[in-house]
C-alpha cells in the first residue's frame, strides 16, 4: 500500500460518518427542528430566568419590614438599592394604623448596617420610586431577616399634590402689580436685561451658597420656626408691652425740659468733680490706701459683726435689743448702779484741745488679764479662724507707735496753737 492509499483510508472513516449523518438529519429532519426549537425556548427562558430577572432559586432572602410615614408613590416590585445599587425588590406595601409597611426582600449576600436613612426615592419628576438604604457606617451589626426600620429612620419625597399646593399658596403670596411693575422698570432701558441677569444670578449664587450649608440652614428654619411660633403664643403679652411702653416714652416725652436742663448742667458738675479729684490727687493714693485697709479690717471682722446682729450661738439679737428699747410711747432702759472694772491703758495722756490733732496709739491693750474687766471690748471678740485674742502689744513692736499722719493737701488748713505749750509737762 502506497502513502497515498493510507492517507485515503484515514479519511474515508469521516466521511462516510458525516454522509450518513446527513442522511439521517435529512430523512428525520421535522423531529431535529423540533429538537432544536424546543433547545432554543429552554435557552431563552434560562436567559430571562437569570439574566434579565435574576432569579435564583438557591439564593436565600431576608426581609426587612419599613416603617413609612406615607408611600411615597412606592409600589410592589419596586427595587431595593443600597447606596444607589440594587440588592433586591420591595415584596409588598402594607398599610397600617400608624402609616404604611414597606417589606424588602434582600439578598442574604448584602450585608446592610444598622443605622442610617432608609428613603423613598424616585429615577424622575414622572416617578419611577424605589426604596434606598443609606447606612452611615460600614461595620456591623448588620440588618438580619425580620428586622424592622423605625419611622424615624425613614424619609419620603414630597407628594406631587403637596407640592402643587405649596406652589399654589406661593404664587397666591405674588402682587401681579407689583410684578407689572418690575418688568415695566426692566424695560425702561436698554440695561434691563442685564439686571434681571444679574437678579438671577445673584440668586443662583444664594441658592448655591444655602445648598453647601444645607443642615445648618434647615437647623436655622426650623429654630426660626419655634421663635416665630413663640412671638406668636406672646402677641398678647408683646402688645400690652408695647401700649407700656408707648406710656412710658410719652412720660419721658413729657420731662423733655428737665433732661434738657440737667443734661445742660451736667458739664459743671462733671468739671466740679473732676476739679475736686484734681485738688485731692496727693493724697488719694493714701486715702485709698486707708480705705482698702479698713476694708480689709471689716473684711476679716464678718463673723463677728454678724454674731453681734444675727447672734447664732446666744439668744436673742442686737436689733431686737434695739427694738425692746423703743416701746410703749418711749425709751426703756436699764441702769446698773454697780460699779464695773474698769481699764487703765498704759499710754501718754494727750489732751483733747491740742490743734494738731495728734494721730491715735494703734498699740491700745488692756494690761489687766481679769477677763470681766472690758467684757464687750476687742479681746473678747470673736476673731477669724486662726488668730487668737491678747491682752498685750504683739512682740518686737513699739507700744507708743501711732497711726499714719493724716494726708496734708493744697487745700487743707493747719492750726497753729493758740495756748500753752503742749509740752509743757505743766499742761495737762
Amino acid at each position: 500500500m502506497t502513502a497515498a492509499d493510507g492517507r485515503n483510508a484515514v479519511l474515508e472513516v469521516p466521511a462516510r460518518a458525516l454522509v450518513s449523518s446527513v442522511r439521517y438529519a435529512s430523512a428525520h429532519r421535522l423531529g431535529l427542528s423540533v429538537a432544536a426549537l424546543a433547545l432554543t425556548m429552554v435557552l431563552g427562558v434560562t436567559y430571562l430566568i437569570f439574566g434579565v430577572f435574576h432569579l435564583d432559586p438557591a439564593d436565600r432572602k431576608i426581609h426587612v419590614r419599613v416603617n413609612l410615614g406615607d408611600s411615597g408613590g412606592l409600589l410592589p416590585d419596586r427595587n431595593v438599592t443600597l447606596r444607589g445599587v440594587p440588592i433586591g425588590r420591595v415584596s409588598s406595601v402594607e398599610l397600617t394604623d400608624e402609616g404604611v409597611v414597606a417589606v424588602a426582600a434582600i439578598d442574604s449576600s448584602a450585608q446592610i448596617p444598622v443605622g442610617g436613612e432608609v428613603r423613598v426615592a424616585g429615577l424622575s419628576l414622572a416617578g419611577e420610586q424605589y426604596l434606598d438604604f443609606r447606612p452611615t457606617s460600614d461595620s456591623g451589626p448588620f440588618l438580619v431577616d425580620g428586622a424592622e426600620i423605625s419611622v424615624g429612620e425613614t424619609s419620603t419625597p414630597v407628594p406631587l399634590a403637596t407640592l402643587m399646593g405649596n406652589l399654589d399658596g406661593m404664587l397666591a403670596q405674588i402682587d401681579p402689580d407689583t410684578v407689572r411693575t418690575i418688568v415695566d422698570e426692566l424695560g425702561m432701558s436698554a440695561e434691563g436685561p442685564d439686571k434681571l441677569a444679574d437678579i438671577v444670578d445673584g440668586g443662583t449664587f444664594l441658592i448655591s451658597t444655602l445648598d453647601s450649608v444645607l443642615p445648618q440652614t434647615v437647623s436655622v428654619l426650623n429654630t426660626s420656626k419655634i421663635v416665630l411660633g413663640t412671638l406668636s403664643d406672646s402677641a398678647a403679652g408683646l402688645a400690652a408691652t408695647s401700649r407700656n411702653l408707648s406710656a412710658t416714652l410719652e412720660g419721658i416725652e413729657s420731662k423733655d425740659a428737665g433732661f434738657r436742663q440737667f443734661v445742660d448742667g451736667a458739664p459743671a458738675t462733671l468739671q466740679s468733680v473732676d476739679t475736686l479729684f484734681a485738688d485731692n490727687s496727693p493724697t488719694m493714693v493714701q486715702l485709698l490706701g486707708n480705705l482698702a485697709t479698713t476694708a480689709q479690717m471689716a473684711y476679716l471682722r464678718v463673723p463677728a459683726l454678724h454674731e453681734f446682729f444675727f447672734p447664732a450661738t446666744r439668744g436673742g439679737s442686737t436689733l431686737d435689743a434695739l427694738g425692746t428699747a423703743f416701746r410703749d410711747g418711749g425709751i426703756w432702759a436699764f441702769v446698773n448702779i454697780y460699779p464695773r472694772y474698769s481699764c487703765d491703758y498704759d499710754l501718754p495722756r494727750q489732751s483733747p484741745a491740742l490743734s494738731n490733732f495728734p494721730e491715735p496709739y494703734l498699740h491700745t491693750y488692756c494690761p489687766n488679764p481679769d477677763p470681766s474687766t472690758l467684757v464687750r471690748g476687742a479681746r473678747n471678740a470673736p476673731r477669724p479662724a486662726g488668730e487668737e485674742g491678747g491682752y498685750a502689744p504683739p512682740p518686737g513692736v513699739d507700744p507708743l507707735q501711732q497711726a499714719d499722719p493724716t494726708p496734708v493737701g493744697p487745700l487743707s488748713l493747719l492750726l497753729e496753737p493758740g495756748g500753752p505749750d503742749p509740752g509743757d509737762p505743766g499742761v495737762r
